[in-house]
């Protein structure tokens, strides 16, 4: 009897809060100063560390903003405000809660797992990012050095929107052909 009671008293007990060192840790991040931050959106998602999400944010906010300072699509106007609505809404809660994270990751917790686009600022090469810049590098230049009008823009943006769409059905075949090569060549070697 008294040795399953030694065994007891000997294992440790499961931690029920932060360890005390992590509340002094520099590496903390404020989840209500990444909520401040966030009324700049994607400013919070920067400040916790996740540099392309809060570039995209802000990129989000910049264009249904403009859309909605065109008038052009006077009947999708409601649409595009309580899009913009909730989008500040939940980039506020979503840099809150990714600081969050951040924070009981840095405690030691192991039961959480940091989203994966959480990436350090770097001019990594992309094929598509570095055309899509240049050719709007080069029709502002031809707006501004030779006075072409960009009132096609107006027009022809959606046309964007499809070359994005056909890029990122590329890439997914593209993705599922490889994840499906190396089952097939395992199936061809039994």
């Amino acid at each position: 009897m008294s040795e399953p009671f030694a065994a007891q008293q000997s294992a440790p007990a499961p931690p029920t809060q932060f360890p005390a060192a992590s509340a002094n840790d520099p590496r903390r991040k404020s989840p209500f100063l990444a909520c401040v931050l966030s009324a700049m959106p994607g400013l919070g998602q920067v400040y916790v560390g996740y540099y392309q999400r809060g570039f995209i944010h802000a990129i989000v906010v910049a264009v249904l903003i403009t859309l909605l300072a065109g008038g052009g699509a006077v009947p999708l106007i409601p649409l595009f405000g309580l899009f913009l609505a909730f989008f500040w809404l939940y980039n506020v809660v979503d840099a809150g809660r990714r600081a969050a994270l951040y924070n009981e990751v840095l405690a030691g917790r192991t039961d959480v797992e940091l989203p994966q686009d959480l990436k350090t600022p770097g001019l990594g090469g992309s094929v598509v990012g570095g055309v899509a810049i240049a050719l709007v590098g080069f029709v502002l230049l031809l707006n501004t050095r030779f006075g072409v009008s960009l009132a096609w823009i107006e027009e022809w943006w959606p046309l964007a929107l499809i070359g994005f769409g056909a890029y990122l059905v590329y890439k997914a075949r593209q993705e599922k052909t490889a994840a499906a090569r190396p089952a097939l060549e395992d199936f061809e070697e039994q």
